[in-house]
């Protein structure tokens, strides 16, 4: 039959899983790092998952599709409870099934050799913030200190995960951070594009964490510097959740 259903672009999901959760009916899954609809008889058409995508990667298509089936959907979430129930011992995951909300230990030798590089002699290392704010909702684009900046454009786990993260990243750079996952992504491309069209910016670092969602981040920039018509010196990196450089 033909109707409206959900349709997932999936070069522009980042992964996020927020429509996974916003779903009523469990119908979206995350799979390979990517949105993707179950099956057609889950979806209603309504469409309460757009709203909650930051890539506005989801919209309502018309198109030849099984019939939606209340009491499939029923049995899809009893089944979802059920599994959920049955591993909640064991791993908390959000329904989503991003990895990057996936509970995971590290373990670190006791004799951990620092950094060849890095040898710090048991002197605490200074701090290489140059500014503050540093949560782009707070930071002014008018600010007198974006003038001329080298920018730094970090998910704010990153600082987190990476040890020597003052020394290699923030030094000799303005720092900007957020949450592609927890923010508006929207909200940050429009701010990150106020920034770049009323400063002289000089280069522009983004540092982001190997999970999915983070990609949004990396997004936010790209759209800001296109919006803008910037070319500048851009570099990205990305940051193992065991702290490593990937």
């Amino acid at each position: 039959m033909l109707r409206k259903i959900v349709h997932i672009d999936q070069e522009l999901c980042n992964g996020c899983g927020l429509c996974a959760t916003a779903c009523h009916e469990g119908a979206i899954e995350i799979v390979n790092g990517k949105a993707q609809l179950i099956s057609d008889k889950y979806c209603d058409g309504l469409g309460d998952c757009l709203p909650a995508c930051p890539t506005e990667a989801i919209k309502i298509i018309e198109r030849e599709a099984d019939a939606y089936s209340e009491d499939e959907v029923l049995k899809l979430q009893a089944q979802q409870k059920e599994n959920k129930d049955a591993n909640k011992d064991t791993i908390d995951v959000m329904p989503c099934g991003c990895p990057g909300t996936a509970a995971k230990k590290i373990t670190r030798a006791a004799n951990e050799p620092k950094a060849e590089t890095k040898e710090t002699n048991n002197v605490s290392l200074p701090s290489q913030l140059r500014q503050w704010p540093v949560q782009l909702r707070l930071i002014n684009p008018q600010a007198e200190y974006l003038q001329n900046a080298d920018l730094l454009i970090a998910a704010d786990c990153t600082a987190y995960a990476y040890g020597n993260f003052h020394e290699d990243f923030i030094k000799d750079h303005v720092t900007i951070i957020g949450c592609p996952k927890l923010d508006d992504n929207k909200y940050n491309a429009e701010k990150l594009a106020a920034i770049i069209a009323q400063n002289n910016i000089r280069s522009i670092t983004v540092v982001k964490m190997e999970v999915p969602c983070c990609n949004g981040i990396v997004q936010a920039v790209k759209e800001a510097m296109l919006s803008t018509q910037t070319i500048v010196p851009y570099r990205e990196v990305t940051i193992g959740i065991d702290g490593s450089l990937k």
